[in-house]
């Protein structure tokens, strides 16, 4: 006969490993780096035919000059840095590019791109699941902070959840109250509360900071709030707002707030110099990374270029780092401008120039960075 126990499911002080997961970690499975992106924008034939999409195509076009033949397009920081420097200054650019048209193009533009790693991000992920697989038979004791807005990771972890752990998000959701309202989305357990647990088994709580946001939150400006729905990302390209539907029945309904009705905000930090790091769930998040980050006894970039538009992260590991702190970096670019980037960071460092997928099917690799 099973038995069922409420533990408490508790933190080591410290932390064996860190993954700091870029952008190279879910393009094997599809997902677009960041160059990509606007290419893609600009070519997809949904996103043309679409209401926000016009606007967004419309604007880049007229203020922006590139080369879809030769493949030379702007940067994406290059584009949100025109868009915030009107909106920052509070000034139109134009009769047809009001400050409020700027201000709403922005918006589009974050959805579209939304959309755009959305169209990569359903389905089940090989790779990631090879990635839980690998490390969780060395270690039990390591945390995940990743830049990346797809969901994949968290898909992935659903062979290992209840018996080897509960994935922990690092901040409040909505989902965790159990007000009548919410009742449709409580199923996300918060691992930081007793949990039930059958028989002798111990699961253990794993820390995934996004600390660029997720496809799956939905944020309320009015109550603060932040719901999670995993099956539920898409985005309406006619009228800008989420496309709501129930799980598993998949019926579609207005997705707003439980709580006042307000219509929800994507929560993901865009590619731009300008970036809300005072918004509460980044500026929580931010925290939790640094907690990490000082707690560690190693860390491992793998896919992330630490990129110049990424500042806060460069300042967050400068500020925690301390010199016994072992760093791999996972990557396949290898030149001396990018080896620099992180020797800014700490000399403690090991490169190897291998892929996501080379380094997981490296046994020897993971067992040394894992065990040693």
């Amino acid at each position: 006969m099973n038995t069922f126990d409420e533990k408490y499911l508790k933190y080591d002080n410290e932390r064996d490993v860190v993954f700091v997961l870029g952008a190279g970690a879910s393009h094997p499975d599809g997902v677009p780096l960041q160059r990509h992106i606007l290419p893609m924008i600009l070519n997809e034939k949904d996103i043309a035919d679409s209401v926000i999409g016009r606007q967004v195509i419309d604007f880049i076009k007229d203020n922006f000059a590139y080369d879809s033949s030769s493949n030379l397009f702007p940067q994406l920081e290059a584009v949100f840095g025109f868009l915030d420097y009107f909106i920052a200054q509070n000034e139109s650019l134009s009769a047809k590019y009001t400050n409020q048209h700027i201000r709403e193009t922005k918006e589009y533009l974050i959805k579209l791109i939304h959309y755009i790693v959305n169209l990569r991000t359903d389905k089940d992920s090989k790779v990631y699941h090879h990635f839980w697989d690998s490390v969780t038979k060395y270690s039990s004791n390591f945390s995940i902070i990743t830049l990346n807005y797809d969901t994949l990771l968290e898909q992935a972890f659903d062979f290992l959840y209840k018996d080897f752990g509960y994935l922990d998000y690092c901040f409040h959701l909505m989902n965790y109250d159990k007000r009548k309202e919410l009742k449709p989305y409580n199923f996300w357990l918060n691992p930081r509360e007793p949990l039930i647990v059958e028989g002798d088994k111990t699961p253990i709580p794993i820390k995934i900071i996004k600390l660029h946001g997720s496809l799956t939150w939905k944020y309320c400006s009015c109550c603060n709030q932040t719901l999670l729905t995993p099956w539920d990302r898409e985005i309406d390209l006619n009228r800008g707002t989420f496309t709501g539907y129930t799980y598993p029945e998949k019926t579609k309904y207005d997705l707003v707030c439980p709580t006042d009705g307000t219509e929800f905000q994507t929560l993901i930090l865009m590619p731009s110099y300008v970036k809300p790091l005072s918004q509460s769930v980044i500026s929580q998040l931010t925290g939790e990374a640094s907690r990490e980050v000082m707690a560690t006894k190693k860390i491992v970039f793998i896919g992330y270029s630490l990129s110049n538009a990424d500042l806060h992260i460069r300042a967050l590991f400068k500020k925690q780092l301390k010199e016994d702190i072992k760093l791999y970096v996972i990557n396949t670019r290898q030149t001396e401008a990018f080896k620099l980037k992180y020797y800014s960071l700490s000399s403690n460092i090991e490169f190897f120039n291998k892929s996501f997928e080379e380094f997981l099917n490296n046994e020897e690799l993971i067992e040394k960075i894992l065990n040693d």
